[in-house]
């Protein structure tokens, strides 16, 4: 039974799981989320309690009782984790992917640091399974070997903080376009590399408004350039801009936009696809041509599903785009937060530095680098392939399709964009139910995330608790009928809608 979660009670959970078809009882200590008796909270928000660490008695080398509490402890935390991810719906991770063919190379401290295509002097690396993967990206996004340079990051964060900042070294004075459903780290790459940036409206499918990009970008394109250009931009122009024309643009699109654009491939909370092509199209017919404008794009979760929908929209460098980033804990399911990230090799020039150190050239953000992390993409990529990543796909998009028809025939209000696994509805008005199901809120909306290891039987249960704890909320008063536009009118159950 779904129980409550909040200040003063207990979730109400089964006390067995099942694993690898055996069941397993949890001790009566253990319990998946207690908010009541052994967590703060301050100011109306959940603190961490710790897990102690504490010195070791002097005869515990003996005793093992030390060893005995850990692994007590390590026992309990995995049972929590089996029973929480039965109720995580809102987040884009991916569970159960067994890497235990992998569990011995635990022993290693295997560091990237530095370019991922040089030797370094550090020679405990996985770099032969890190360029491998990039390869494969760049095949994926349309490439040559020759002309990309990439590397594997922390995640899709990190991806965008590089390629914004290739971009501002690119045109110095360029302004970040972005639209206002934009992943959070654009704003704070902006406010890291101290840029100007132009928030650009959204529609309500949360896809960037394009006739509210035109005008912004117009408003802009008088203003004057200060200071210099990136080295490799003189190399390629011979010659400086005079002080009258147009200012160079960033974009960051979504899949996320500059001139400093950064695009999205699923925008992070209605998983919006940005119209690549439009967005190109405008920016040539105001007077941007191709060496005066720079394109993120951002695919976190969604850019890895779109090649494998025959109707969904491109990405690749076929087209004037600048990078590309993806996550790879997401899709995927790596254990560890990791990403990919691949620029044109002619645009890092201007970041690449020898680094004595290490006896490598590094152009990354981070220096020292996972080398675990390539290793679980090199071996998720070579089980799954391209046939199985686009039967999973395929899976999540039949699956978030059947999501929404059954919240759609409770009269519930329900959003699904095109090719997109991220169900977007009205916000349920209770915060243990949320808590419960772990779903992603902002406004008046939630989503649920339909990933490869979300089943037909947990929407199931997830579409029949809301609806039954919602008809009691209604009836009791303390949830009211609520006008849910910003999924659109033609998706609202609102009585003024319907």
């Amino acid at each position: 039974m779904v129980g409550s979660v909040g200040v003063g009670a207990r979730l109400e959970v089964s006390t067995s799981t099942e694993i690898n078809g055996e069941i397993e009882y949890l001790p009566e200590d253990l319990v998946p989320v207690v908010l009541a008796e052994n967590n703060e909270v301050t100011n109306g928000v959940q603190m961490i309690l710790p897990y102690a660490v504490t010195e070791p008695e002097a005869d515990d080398e003996i005793t093992g009782e030390r060893e005995a509490y850990m692994a007590s402890i390590l026992e309990k935390y995995k049972r929590s984790l089996v029973e929480r991810t039965k109720h995580q719906l809102g987040y884009p991770t991916r569970v159960y992917v067994n890497y235990g063919a992998l569990s011995n190379l635990q022993h290693f401290c295997i560091n990237n640091c530095g370019s991922p295509f040089i030797e370094s002097a550090y020679s405990i690396h996985s770099r032969q399974f890190e360029v491998g993967v990039l390869d494969w990206f760049a095949r994926l996004w349309g490439i040559q070997k020759d002309e990309y340079w990439g590397y594997v990051t922390t995640g899709g964060t990190e991806g965008n903080f590089h390629g914004i900042l290739v971009g501002r070294e690119l045109f110095p004075d360029g302004i970040l376009y972005t639209s206002e459903d934009s992943h959070y780290s654009v704003f704070r790459a902006a406010q890291m590399y101290r840029m100007n940036y132009v928030k650009v409206d959204s529609l309500i499918s949360g896809e960037i408004d394009c006739t509210d990009f035109k005008a912004k970008l117009l408003l802009n394109k008088n203003k004057p350039v200060v200071g210099t250009f990136a080295e490799i931009r003189l190399q390629n122009n011979h010659k400086e801009k005079p002080n009258n024309v147009m200012a160079d643009s960033i974009l960051n699109i979504s899949i996320h936009d500059s001139s400093i654009l950064h695009f999205f491939a699923g925008t992070t909370v209605k998983g919006a696809i940005d119209d690549l092509d439009r967005v190109i199209k405008i920016l040539k017919t105001t007077g941007f041509g191709e060496d005066r404008f720079y394109i993120h794009c951002d695919g976190a979760l969604i850019g890895l599903m779109m090649p494998f929908v025959k109707r969904a929209p491109k990405i690749s460098f076929e087209k004037p785009i600048g990078s590309v980033c993806i996550s790879g804990h997401k899709f995927l399911g790596c254990p560890v937060p990791c990403g990919v990230h691949i620029t044109r090799l002619n645009h890092i020039k201007a970041l690449s530095r020898n680094i004595e150190y290490i006896g490598c050239q590094d152009a990354t953000l981070m220096g020292s680098r996972s080398g675990h992390a390539p290793i679980f993409l090199w071996y998720a990529l070579n089980q799954k392939g391209h046939r199985g990543l686009q039967k999973e796909v395929q899976m999540c998009l039949k699956n978030a399709q059947y999501l929404k028809e059954r919240l759609h025939a409770s009269r519930i209000s329900v959003m699904l964009n095109e090719f997109s696994n991220i169900v977007v509805f009205e916000k349920p008005r209770n915060e243990e139910f949320i808590l419960y199901w772990q779903l992603a809120v902002q406004g008046n909306l939630a989503h649920v995330v339909v990933m490869p290891n979300i089943t037909v039987a947990q929407l199931d249960e997830f579409v029949r608790d809301l609806a039954e704890k919602r008809a009691i909320w209604l009836r009791e008063g303390k949830h009211q009928p609520f006008c849910a536009a910003d999924v659109g009118k033609e998706n609202c159950a609102c009585p003024r809608h319907q």
